[in-house]
């Protein structure tokens, strides 16, 4: 394996000078243009500071300031921290502290709110000044540290999985040899730049030398012109994203190639009406902890297989595993455990120098074909709008509250977000809380998204034989519940 590369935004400046690096509104940069802008953004990061191996936390949402950031902290050698712009200010502290951030990188609206103990600097448009030249870049090596992106973690405290270039040089290289390739690709691109996905279409854009139609968020009349005016060849949705175009669409661009539909299991009816409406989707399974894409279908297959995510991607492999580690045979239900150069190099502050293989606590099985199927997502994890929310985290902040005694978080199956998070809660004897109260308590405590949308008040929950919480039963009672 090659150990260090050339910059590759610098390579491909040099290769494809003037073909279209990125769009956003009715801006548009070459890959030359682009270049200059991210040695501009080099001249300010070193006057500030910033030296090869340091981590600098950046909180923005998707701009063509972020997007040469990215490039920039790579070709100085710092390592980029994208923060959730949907935290809370304790949120990011620890965040920031967690990996050592010397700096943190915002705007304006951001950077006052966050309340953040390390030096933050506001960038803005003004940085998009473009330079000739800030010396020689600092080569790539493979097996670098380029993000440390937060997964949320089962024990309530997130995890920093640290991405290298190698995992985003074979993702995206996998990527292309499953869906392909066009000179003329456009990828429409509305996930945060603080999600893996989001970050993998940057990456892969550059090595290919496509173009990127980037858009601040989700915006429904936004994305839609996108596609009406401009000759969207890729996009990449969540589920809940797909259900809103689809009642918002008459007929799709014939340009259009491919949606690749991640972040959360599609519903077997909501594929149905895609592939009906003439929506290519190609269901896809993938991991923070893997750059992104595990195992892709493409669209004539989900149609012939609806619900699976297809077989891994090459270099990939995936194994169904049994609670002892032994592998297990087709149509058998097992954790999915993942091997391969798209793997992270580990988490941030464990001691495990390497996270092969990497065991994601989902389970699936593969069928005669070798297709993977989903089962169910890292166990309790609840997926919210394409949002992970991990139980532990939520249940942590209730029991923080004065009155609760215990408390018991899952999700609830949602049409448009996929699921939302639902709370049973014990009280102490005596005392007198309010649903109201609780979710007010959890606000600013919690990212919106997690604060749980229904609270149910019981008088103790379930146990197992072990003197675990029941979580299957806890669900069962709420749901129930709810539909009373």
């Amino acid at each position: 394996m090659i150990e260090t590369q050339s910059d590759w935004l610098a390579s491909r400046g040099q290769a494809s000078p003037t073909q279209t690096a990125l769009l956003m509104g009715e801006q548009q940069w070459n890959y030359a243009e682009l270049n200059q802008l991210v040695n501009g953004c080099c001249t300010r990061l070193v006057a500030l500071g910033v030296q090869p191996g340091d981590s600098v936390g950046v909180l923005l949402a998707n701009s063509p300031v972020y997007v040469c950031l990215i490039h920039a902290l790579a070709r100085l050698g710092a390592v980029l921290v994208p923060l959730n712009m949907r935290l809370t200010p304790a949120e990011w502290q620890w965040q920031v502290a967690h990996v050592g951030c010397r700096l943190v990188l915002g705007s304006s609206e951001m950077i006052p709110a966050a309340g953040l103990s390390v030096r933050a600097v506001v960038v803005n448009e003004t940085w998009l000044s473009p330079e000739i030249t800030t010396g020689e870049p600092l080569p790539f090596t493979l097996n670098r540290v380029q993000a440390v992106v937060f997964t949320s973690g089962t024990s309530g405290r997130p995890k920093g999985a640290m991405l290298t270039f190698a995992n985003h040089f074979y993702s995206a290289m996998a990527s292309a040899y499953r869906v392909g390739v066009l000179p003329d690709d456009l990828w429409l691109s509305c996930l945060p730049l603080y999600h893996v996905g989001g970050l993998a279409v940057i990456w892969r854009s550059c090595l290919y030398g496509t173009a990127v139609d980037l858009h601040p968020k989700f915006d429904l009349m936004a994305v839609n012109d996108s596609l009406d005016r401009k000759p969207i060849t890729l996009i990449s949705l969540v589920p809940t994203m797909l259900a809103r175009l689809l009642e918002s669409r008459a007929a799709w661009p014939q340009t259009l190639r491919l949606a690749l539909i991640g972040g959360a299991a599609a519903a077997p009816d909501l594929l149905a009406k895609a592939l009906a409406d003439g929506v290519p989707a190609a269901t896809t399974y993938g991991l923070t902890e893997a750059a992104s894409q595990v195992a892709t279908m493409r669209p004539a297959d989900v149609r012939r297989k609806p619900g699976s995510v297809g077989r891994p991607l090459l270099f990939t492999t995936v194994r169904i595993m049994d609670e002892d580690g032994r592998e297990l045979p087709p149509h058998e239900i097992g954790e999915i455990v993942v091997r391969g150069p798209t793997v992270m190099a580990g988490y941030w502050g464990e001691t495990a120098p390497t996270a092969h293989p990497l065991h994601t606590g989902d389970l699936g099985y593969v069928d005669a074909d070798g297709d993977l199927w989903v089962v169910q997502r890292r166990s309790d994890l609840i997926v919210s709008g394409g949002e992970n929310v991990y139980p532990a985290e939520v249940e942590t902040v209730l029991k923080r509250h004065t009155a609760v005694t215990a408390a018991c978080v899952v999700g609830l199956p949602d049409v448009e977000w996929g699921q939302v998070v639902a709370a049973a809660v014990v009280v102490q004897a005596g005392t007198a809380v309010t649903a109201t109260e609780l979710s007010q308590f959890c606000r600013g405590r919690l990212a919106g998204y997690k604060i749980p949308r229904h609270i149910f008040f019981v008088p103790d929950l379930p146990l197992t034989a072990s003197g675990k919480i029941a979580r299957q039963e806890v669900a069962q009672l709420i749901s129930k519940r709810g539909k009373s």
